[in-house]
């Protein structure tokens, strides 16, 4: 009897202790080499990052302990500031962020430090990418496409760890992001309310060392997806952002259209469609914004193509303006909340790979 009681008690016990562990299951969407793990969890931030790490373990230490390396193998001196430069981010980044990555060290059975470091890389880089929104009459059904193009660098193999992340926040709104395994940053995504984020790096070599006295972006992008409902909640968030570095973001509202956003720190400029204050002017176009990395030829495609715009027009506009170092693509339709994910394959960049089919709607939460 006293053993019985004994093992009642530790089945009480690990009863109480299983939701704090969060609820999650993985699954997958593509085939064969095109195919990439979905990873689907819920809960508190703690939660939703332990869950994240149990599901990606494997996956989490290969992909930071790999990206680290390439960094320092690229500039010794410059990623050897990577402690510094969290330091310097830590008090805008808010506390569900930090909880969030201790949930997935602890999840993956790796430290901290790791996924802070890992965090920190894209602090000191720099990188330069694409985005187009387009909308209502340009579009052949009115609703909003919207293009991501990471072009980053295939050399550091982060494309063998490729990861679509859902998530279900007890206090938020449901969301996914693409990115890498140990990625809790967000560097594209879409939310449950239709909300499309995209981001072009423009901070040169000559700039660095950066000013890091604000929130990056990634955080930033975070939060956009978990708090904005409308295009004028995300406006709201990056406006009082303490910002840094210079970017570009693209952000679209599957109801109510889009704007590209020039975000120089301290300054930023919003431009929506066919506005004579874009940089771009004359070259605009009403339900029309772009950013890209061949603006000469996306510029040509739109105009042939306006209002004639779905998924696959998108898609071929995303690897019109695609590059070499096309690291990971994404087309959304944020209207219906799908997206379609590309991402290299050794060196065979995103823009030349198979565009894979994802659905927002097609996850449910999970329990635990």
């Amino acid at each position: 009897m006293r053993r019985f009681s004994v093992v009642l008690a530790c089945v009480v016990i690990a009863a109480a202790i299983r939701p704090a562990l969060g609820a999650g299951y993985r699954t997958s969407v593509g085939s064969g080499a095109d195919q990439i793990p979905v990873v689907v969890v819920s809960g508190t931030p703690y939660e939703m990052g332990y869950s994240y790490g149990r599901l990606m373990r494997t996956e989490v230490r290969g992909c930071l302990e790999r990206y680290l390396a390439a960094g320092k193998a690229e500039d010794p001196a410059r990623y050897a500031a990577l402690d510094a430069a969290w330091a310097t981010v830590e008090p805008y980044v808010p506390s569900r962020f930090i909880e969030e990555m201790r949930g997935v060290a602890d999840g993956a059975g790796v430290s901290y430090e790791l996924i802070r470091r890992a965090h920190s890389i894209p602090l000191v880089s720099n990188y330069a990418c694409s985005g187009v929104a387009v909308w209502g009459a340009a579009s052949a059904n009115g609703h909003l496409y919207q293009i991501r193009n990471l072009d980053y660098t295939t050399d550091a193999g982060l494309q063998d760890y490729a990861v679509i992340a859902v998530y279900f926040p007890d206090d938020g709104i449901a969301h996914a992001t693409v990115a890498f395994a140990g990625f809790v940053g967000s560097i594209a995504g879409l939310n449950a309310r239709g909300i499309a984020l995209t981001e072009k790096g423009a901070s040169p070599d000559a700039d660095y060392p950066f000013d890091l006295h604000g929130v990056p972006f990634m955080v930033m992008f975070r939060n956009i997806l978990q708090d904005a409902a409308s295009l004028e909640d995300a406006l709201k968030i990056v406006r009082e952002a303490k910002r840094i570095k210079k970017y570009y973001y693209v952000i679209g509202d599957g109801r109510h259209g889009g704007v590209k956003i020039r975000a120089f720190a301290p300054n930023l400029d919003i431009w929506g469609g066919n506005d004579p204050t874009d940089e771009v002017y004359p070259k605009v176009l009403p339900n029309v914004v772009y950013v890209t990395m061949h603006n000469d030829q996306a510029w040509e495609h739109l105009n042939a193509h306006y209002g004639k715009y779905d998924a696959e027009l998108m898609i071929e506009l995303s690897r019109l303006v695609g590059t070499d170092g096309g690291l990971m693509y994404v087309v959304y339709d944020a209207t219906s909340r799908e997206m379609w994910v590309a991402y290299a394959e050794g060196n065979t960049p995103a823009h030349e790979r198979e565009y894979v089919h994802f659905k927002l709607s097609d996850y449910k939460r999970p329990r635990g």
